[in-house]
């Protein structure tokens, strides 16, 4: 179809080689390791192993070098390795409430059973940049003391025992999940599959659906029930065996969002919810994420889809930063039949227009060309 089109795979290998050129950079810097990466660019490790559904610190890290640090296609790359992954099963679901925890605050309660733990955040820093680290300057080791195991509830089950907030729901035991990244997306959706889209979708795009919901698009005044970062162990059911058998564990970060509900006929004036769950250190997106699911969930309490961040095919179908790279990239194609169809029908109505609004001059042009 584009036979305009010259240079063929000898120009798409130049351009390979040049590609590599610029990603090594200049060869008397030493190349980045992906241990380096790993250790000290986590959070951007994190949320390509998130949005790219595969938690794998050390692809992350590669993906990362080979995308030049563009995080779009970083995870492009991740998800097309995950297509050749064989599925083994499902583990049973992650109990956060048992998670070792290593950050957890909220804005609901100061004084919380299990105490507040700040946990490593940029909260409290001042955002002015550090000449120390560009010097390499050694940094001091964290202070560290022993402490003891406590529990640590949800918020969410301390309102519960009031009657405050929804229930949590009860998943049915012949619930089979789903599993978006093997089966076409299907409107209206059920909420599991929801969430696992708003877990893999673009963090800027959920952020901003999540502001406009606070800016009054959507009616949505939140609270931040609780935020907890920390470890929880997978386990999987094996059939030979009468115990689920431990895997290892994860890094997560959960967000729950405690809503305003006036109630309805059927419901009483409570708390609703909103929940973000995404791997690795992520707060910001979680908390998008949560933001964006009590949006979402506006026809199920009963309230108008009056903004975007309601409209589920809307945020669903437009939150995917590969698909979305694809479309608007594929602009970059050749386009030239499709151009010089629209070129000869753009030609041909001027022509018209022409005709009809300035006849004597079209009459003037057709005797020159006589």
């Amino acid at each position: 179809m584009y036979v305009a089109v010259k240079g063929g795979e000898a120009a798409i290998a130049n351009a390979h080689s040049l590609l590599a050129d610029r990603r090594r950079g200049d060869r008397s810097v030493p190349a980045l390791r992906l241990d380096q990466i790993v250790e000290q660019l986590a959070l951007g490790v994190d949320r390509v192993m998130s949005e790219g559904s595969l938690y794998d610190r050390e692809l992350a890290a590669l993906a990362i070098v080979q995308a030049r640090g563009d995080m779009i296609e970083a995870i492009f790359l991740v998800r097309a390795y995950r297509t050749t992954l064989p599925r083994f099963g499902y583990t049973k679901p992650i109990d956060t409430a048992n998670m070792l925890v290593e950050r957890r605050v909220s804005a609901t309660y100061k004084d919380l059973p299990g105490g507040q733990l700040l946990g490593p955040t940029f909260d409290y820093t001042h955002r002015l940049l550090d000449p120390e680290l560009a010097a390499g300057a050694d940094v001091a080791e964290p202070l560290q003391r022993e402490s003891e195991a406590q529990a640590m509830p949800r918020v969410s089950a301390i309102l519960a025992r009031e009657g405050l907030i929804e229930p949590d729901g009860e998943m049915p035991q012949d619930h089979v999940p789903g599993d978006i990244t093997r089966e076409p997306l299907e409107f209206p959706m059920a909420r599991d599959i929801r969430l696992q889209a708003l877990s893999r979708g673009d963090e800027g795009f959920l952020l901003a659906l999540g502001y406009s919901t606070q800016r009054g698009y959507a009616r949505n005044h939140p609270f931040v029930g609780e935020i907890r970062i920390g470890e929880v162990e997978l386990e999987l059911d094996v059939p030979e065996l009468p115990f689920a058998v431990p895997l290892g564990t994860v890094r997560v970060t959960e967000c729950q969002m405690v809503n305003q509900f006036k109630g309805s006929a059927k419901a009483p004036p409570q708390f609703t919810r909103g929940y973000g769950l995404v791997f690795g250190q992520s707060e910001r997106k979680a908390m998008a994420m949560a933001l964006c699911d009590r949006a979402l969930r506006a026809s199920e309490l009963g309230e108008d889809v009056v903004a975007a961040a309601q409209d589920e095919e809307f945020v669903i179908s437009h939150s995917d930063n590969v698909q979305a790279t694809g479309f608007v990239e594929h602009l970059k194609l050749p386009h030239y039949v499709d151009f010089q169809a629209e070129l000869d029908l753009v030609r041909r109505m001027r022509a018209e227009y022409e005709a009809r609004e300035n006849p004597a001059k079209v009459e003037e042009k057709r005797e020159a060309a006589e």
